[in-house]
């Protein structure tokens, strides 16, 4: 059994100030994830002090099990509380595919593909409006959507700039944050609440990918259609300036990233050794018990070898306030479970499931996304899921996925909504562009919408 499924069998009685008490405290530390940028505290030490009051108060009030835990072979194993509470197969995916990608870019590979996609545009606006946003997706999917948002956003910055169009450049950027989170939803571990729900769920890689591949390349063709008119992003009008256009991105070179030709090559098979080992993790004798986890980690340790003797270069350049913020989010979702708080929101979710399955997921996916759009999506995600595992939810009801796109899409009404759009906020600064929060919301607010209504048809009409 699972960890969130254990936690979530666990059922006891409580006392309604408890369960209040403990209420307050999660409604706080939401709101400190919230204004995290008004802190100035980093997501990792606001919850892990968030975590080390919960454990405190939960401990003194006698609310969670002390002693040694019993595995399968009937073994006692002493251990601290606060650790069979982390979801380590999440932990081991996070932080395995964030060294895979790191090591895998110093290759060239990803800056090798983007110059390509821009040679092959002309130069052309629309164009490479298209290519560009198709290829943010791609990366959201493969890597992750604040990579791709760096690689891709800081490419458009260059290459428009070249080509004397710079003022299209805060659409660009704009309609590039907007698609990372659509790029996000493709697979099971494109975003980290898809590894969350989706392992809650027992939905698997592939099936992952067959059920969200449908909405992301109509979703991604909808918002490049809408983005073009817009931001009034054209086709070049005549031959002559087609043909200029043309000449200026002949000069990028593909293989000015590239350290060596052995290197690039082998980075590519890995890269795709790795997505066709990851969608058959479950059907592979010996590592379908080991998980996603194990995969990601043997995949990074392999390309590690290449940096044999500077590995500690990308061990510092792994986000451990994520892996932080993690570990003590499952510790306070494991403390609030036992203090009856995620019950009660359960009975709540109850109520709006009872709506029917029409209203009820709609209903769900919209508050999921309006919740996602002002705090951090990930600790609403595992609530959400934890709620679901105890409510005893197939892994092929609709609820999972109305969280799923709730989750992902709702990052697309704010500029806080997602840490990829903070991004391209920052880029867009960063190249001198004024761009205000207001200001953001009203410029996303008809594609997030749009993309919403599409989502909740598609997960309403065709799951």
């Amino acid at each position: 059994m699972s960890v969130l499924a254990s936690a979530a069998a666990v059922h006891h009685e409580v006392s309604t100030g408890v369960t209040v008490g403990f209420s307050a405290l999660l409604v706080a530390m939401i709101l400190c994830l919230a204004l995290e940028e008004k802190l100035h505290a980093k997501k990792s030490l606001i919850v892990g002090l968030f975590a080390v009051v919960a454990l405190l108060a939960a401990s003194l009030l006698h609310l969670l099990p002390v002693g040694a835990v019993v595995n399968v072979f009937g073994e006692s194993i002493a251990m601290p509380v606060y650790i069979p509470a982390i979801d380590w197969g999440v932990i081991a995916i996070i932080l395995g595919s964030s060294v895979f990608v790191d090591a895998t870019s110093k290759s060239g590979l990803f800056t090798w593909i983007a110059i390509k996609l821009t040679k092959a545009s002309g130069g052309d606006p629309l164009r490479l409006l298209w290519f560009y946003g198709g290829m943010t997706v791609l990366f959201s999917a493969v890597l992750n959507n604040v990579t791709a948002m760096i690689i891709v956003g800081s490419l458009t910055a260059v290459s428009l700039e070249r080509l004397g169009q710079r003022q299209k450049l805060l659409g660009f950027l704009l309609i590039e944050g907007l698609l990372t989170n659509i790029g996000g939803l493709l697979t099971l571990i494109s975003s980290v609440p898809n590894i969350i729900v989706g392992t809650a769920a027992g939905i698997s890689f592939v099936t992952f990918f067959l059920v969200a591949a449908p909405y992301v390349l109509v979703a991604t063709a909808a918002t490049l259609w809408l983005g073009g008119l817009r931001f009034d992003i054209r086709s070049l009008p005549d031959d002559e300036s087609r043909a200029e256009a043309a000449e200026l991105v002949a000069g990028f070179d593909e293989n000015d990233g590239i350290p060596s030709p052995g290197f690039f090559r082998f980075g590519a098979v890995m890269t795709g050794l790795f997505i066709v080992t990851i969608a058959t993790t479950s059907v592979l004798p010996g590592v379908s018990d080991l998980g996603m986890g194990f995969v990601a980690l043997a995949f990074a340790a392999v390309m590690l070898i290449r940096f044999k003797s500077d590995v500690q270069t990308f061990y510092s350049a792994v986000d451990w306030d994520l892996l932080g913020f993690f570990a003590a989010l499952f510790v306070v979702i494991h403390i609030m479970e036992h203090a009856q708080v995620l019950a009660a929101l359960g009975h709540g979710l109850q109520l709006l499931v009872a709506l029917g399955d029409t209203v009820g997921t709609g209903a769900l996916l919209v508050a999921t996304a309006g919740f996602s759009s002002v705090t951090d999506n990930i600790p609403l995600a595992a609530m959400l899921a934890k709620i679901l595992v105890g409510m005893g939810t197939e892994s092929d009801s609709t609820l999972w996925w109305a969280v799923v796109f709730g989750a992902n899409l709702g990052g697309n009404i704010t500029p806080i909504g997602s840490a990829s759009t903070l991004v391209a906020v920052t880029i867009i600064h960063r190249n001198n562009l004024k761009l205000s929060f207001l200001g953001f919301v009203k410029l996303a607010l008809p594609f997030a919408i749009m993309q919403l209504v599409l989502a909740t048809a598609y997960v309403l009409l065709a799951l």
